[in-house]
């Protein structure tokens, strides 16, 4: 448990900080250059004291990376624009975690148990509270036109594959651990970021030719002003905060750590608080408060 919440809290700095230099820097040259810092991190680590890239499930962990950075992100994008953050990251969030028990059960054969499956269920459900999108209060709906089920079906597949990428890995881990090498999180983490930093390059690149990499209204970006930030979500997010990920893969159901880490939008909300002064709604207060009750009930059992 305790690798899980260290994941989630650092997953969710790492969002508020990749707040700061999407606004600084455009969102494709932030991304671009948060994954190649995180991966330059990565490698000199395990070149020089992890497994670099050695280990029976270097292939396992190459392929959760372009399952859960590439197919996962990439469907995130293209999703962003008609759902919206709250809507894609409700899906990606609590549809992710029992796609990810259900294929673990029927893969590797480990099933949830019962206490599992209702604080889990507490933990998804009090984040929908808290996120699902409603109209503000003494307001007319907005007169927008249905995502459409391509839309929504982009969502099911960056929940899906976040999922997969996640039993991926850690199939590989409990492979690599059988065969008597196991991988320390951090090398793990190097070894899927490969994939990753393939798309996120690929897609500056199409943006740049699209003449969609600088900012909305052209203008410059800030890089002196940016760059704690980048440095700030490379080391939170990709970096400790997926090696955290990985460790808990090791050590518990993938079912339960992706519904722990289900909790990384809620745990946003003080981090936005003391940097941005967004202060939390009653509804995100006691979606929380739900989460929190089913996170504590997933602890003591």
């Amino acid at each position: 448990m305790i690798p899980a919440t260290l994941a989630m809290l650092l997953f969710a700095f790492s969002s508020v900080a990749a707040k700061r230099s999407v606004s600084l820097l455009g969102p494709a040259t932030a991304s671009v250059l948060r994954i190649l810092f995180a991966a330059a991190l990565l490698a000199v680590y395990a070149h020089v004291w992890g497994s670099g890239l050695r280990g029976p499930a270097l292939g396992w962990f190459i392929a959760s990376g372009f399952i859960g950075y590439g197919i996962c992100d990439t469907a995130i994008f293209l999703a962003l624009p008609r759902l919206g953050a709250q809507l894609i990251s409700l899906m990606v969030h609590c549809l992710g975690a029992p796609i990810a028990a259900i294929t673990e059960w029927l893969w590797l054969g480990t099933p949830l148990g019962a206490t599992e499956i209702g604080a889990g269920s507490l933990i998804l459900a009090g984040v929908a509270v808290a996120l699902f999108p409603v109209s503000p209060a003494g307001s007319a709906p907005a007169k927008t036109s249905s995502p459409g089920l391509w839309a929504l079906g982009l969502g099911v597949i960056a929940a899906a594959g976040q999922a997969w990428g996640a039993v991926l890995s850690r199939h590989g881990q409990l492979l690599a651990r059988d065969a008597g090498q196991p991988i320390d999180g951090l090398s793990v983490t190097y070894q899927r970021i490969l994939a990753g930093v393939v798309f996120a390059v690929a897609w500056w690149l199409w943006q740049r030719n699209q003449g969609g990499v600088r900012k909305a209204g052209d203008e410059p970006p800030h890089f002196r002003r940016a760059w704690p930030w980048v440095v700030l979500n490379a080391l939170s997010g990709p970096s400790l905060g997926v090696a955290c990920y990985q460790w808990a893969l090791v050590q518990q159901k993938t079912g339960v750590v992706m519904a722990i880490a289900a909790l990384t939008p809620l745990a946003v909300i003080p981090f936005a608080w003391w940097l941005e002064g967004e202060r939390p709604t009653a509804r995100s207060f006691s979606g929380g408060l739900m989460a929190v009750a089913g996170t504590i009930w997933l602890t003591v059992r």
